[in-house]
C-alpha cells in the first residue's frame, strides 16, 4: 500500500517485521535496512492454569466474517468470550483461554494498509493458546499453519467451525519457546546493540563521503508502458 513517503539513502530504517524491511528494500533499495521485531512483555507466557475459556475473540480489527458468521456459529457449541473493550490484563485472559481467533485481513483490506507487525496472536502463542490467524502481511513473519498455528477462514464456515471445535476438544499446550525466544527483551537487546554499532559507523563514514553515488533502480514495467504511451501519443499528434 506504500507509507506515502521516501527517505534518502542517507538514513538508516529499522523494520519492526519483515514485511516492512521488504517493503523498504523496494523502495529504499540503496539504504541501510535492518530488522527489529516487536518485544514480547515478560507478562505474555504460560502460567499453567486452567483454562475455563474455550474460545476468545477481540472485536478491534475483527472482519465481518469472524463476528458475523463464524462466531455465531460456534457461540452455540462451546464457551466463547468476545472482548468488545480495553483489557487491561490480556495476559491473564490468554491463559484462561484454550484457542484464540484473529482475523486482521479485511480490516487492513479495507484501509487500504497493510499489518505492520501483529502482535495478539504472538502474545496468545507465549501464553499457550491455539491460534486460529488470517496470514496476511506482516503475521507471515511467524505464523506457520499447520505447525505452530492454523489458519483462519479456509474454505467454508463449516471446515472453520469443524477444526476450531475440534482444537477446544483435543486442546493440548504447543511448545513455542525457540519461537518466541526471539522476541524476548535478550534477543531484542542483543539485536539492537548490533544495530547500533552498525549505524554508528555509517554516520561516521558519511562525514568522509557526504553524497550516495549508487544509482536508483532502472525504470519498471509501468514506467516502460507510459513512456510506450506517451511516444504513441505524440506520433498521433505529429501527424
Amino acid at each position: 500500500s506504500g507509507y506515502g513517503f521516501t527517505l534518502p539513502p542517507k538514513v538508516p530504517i529499522i523494520a519492526v517485521s519483515k514485511h516492512t524491511q521488504a517493503y523498504w528494500g523496494r523502495h529504499a533499495p540503496n539504504s541501510l535496512i535492518f530488522y527489529l521485531p516487536n518485544e514480547i512483555s515478560p507478562e505474555y507466557q504460560n502460567r499453567h492454569q486452567d483454562r475455563p475459556i474455550d474460545v476468545l475473540v477481540q472485536k478491534r480489527k475483527s472482519s465481518k466474517y469472524l463476528l458475523e458468521k463464524l462466531v455465531p456459529a460456534l457461540k452455540p457449541h462451546c464457551n466463547l468470550v468476545l472482548i468488545d473493550s480495553w483489557v487491561e490484563d490480556l495476559a491473564s485472559l490468554f491463559n484462561q483461554t484454550k484457542v484464540y481467533l484473529y482475523d486482521s485481513s479485511e480490516y487492513w483490506w479495507q484501509t487500504g494498509l497493510t499489518e505492520g507487525f501483529g502482535l495478539p496472536p504472538l502474545e496468545a502463542m507465549a501464553c499457550g493458546c491455539t491460534v486460529f490467524s488470517s496470514i496476511n502481511d506482516a503475521l507471515s513473519d511467524y505464523l506457520d499453519p499447520g505447525f505452530n498455528c492454523q489458519k483462519l477462514r479456509v474454505y467454508s464456515l463449516e471446515y472453520d467451525v469443524h477444526r476450531i471445535l475440534n482444537a477446544v476438544k483435543n486442546w493440548q499446550l504447543r511448545d513455542n519457546t525457540e519461537l518466541l525466544r526471539r522476541y524476548r527483551r535478550e534477543a531484542i537487546e542483543d539485536r539492537l546493540k548490533t544495530i547500533l554499532e552498525q549505524i554508528d559507523f555509517f554516520f561516521n563514514y558519511q562525514k568522509i563521503v557526504e553524497k550516495s553515488n549508487i544509482p536508483s533502480l532502472s525504470g519498471g514495467l509501468v514506467e516502460r508502458m507510459i513512456g510506450r504511451i506517451k511516444k504513441k501519443i505524440g506520433g498521433v499528434v505529429k501527424r
